[in-house]
């Protein structure tokens, strides 16, 4: 057995091992940071898999965006665990049966499938690392759909902004041009309070 072998069940091992952690701790926090780790055995799996900027993708995609928005979320949000658990054996038989499904639909692909003979390299690319053949690619013989994608991605973006960004009533925002045009004399507002024990009632009041 060699060393590629060795990492490569090291690091199944972790991923396994990590990913039943997710579903089956009791405390939010955990099942984040167990997804953690579950991503970064993934990377180093495709690191082994030579596939260098997957790797690095999903470390910083996954791993320094979305992995810490979430936990920075459930850190601050109150979740009531003992109710998000009741309807868990209600549609564990549904969830279990599409397991299956999908486990063998891959061991159907990996057994029997051509994916062992495909190369990475397109026409006149030969010799270089996967990073170098995916950008000369990217950026000659699929620059039209990779623009069509970013622009697809480019006008979700805004459509999201746009369909959250709503004025409330109650919320309090300033305005840095009526702040600059206001005068000296609108600065300071000086309100005349009468001195008797009356008026220092009414002021309490």
């Amino acid at each position: 057995m060699d060393t590629t072998t060795i990492l490569f069940l090291a690091f199944a091992g972790i991923l396994l091992a990590a990913a039943v952690g997710v579903i089956t701790a009791r405390n939010p926090v955990h099942a984040v940071l167990l997804l953690v780790l579950a991503f970064f055995s993934a990377a180093c799996l495709w690191m082994l898999l030579r596939a260098e900027f997957l790797a690095i993708a999903l470390v910083l995609v996954y791993v320094g965006a979305v992995m810490v928005l979430f936990l920075f979320v459930v850190m601050m949000l109150d979740i009531n665990v003992d109710r998000l658990r009741e309807g868990f054996w209600r549609h564990f038989p549904l969830a279990a049966i599409v397991g299956a499904a999908i486990a063998l639909q891959l061991w159907l692909v990996l057994s029997h499938g051509a994916w062992q003979g495909m190369r990475a390299a397109g026409p006149g690319i030969t010799g270089v690392n996967n990073i170098e053949a995916l950008g000369r690619l990217m950026f000659t013989e699929y620059v039209f759909p990779v623009q069509v994608a970013g622009l697809i991605l480019l006008v979700g973006m805004v459509a999201a902004v746009v369909l959250t960004l709503r004025r409330r009533k109650d919320s309090r925002y300033q305005r840095p041009g009526d702040q600059v045009r206001v005068k000296r004399d609108e600065r300071v507002r000086l309100v005349a309070m009468p001195a008797d024990a009356e008026g220092k009632q009414d002021a309490r009041r």
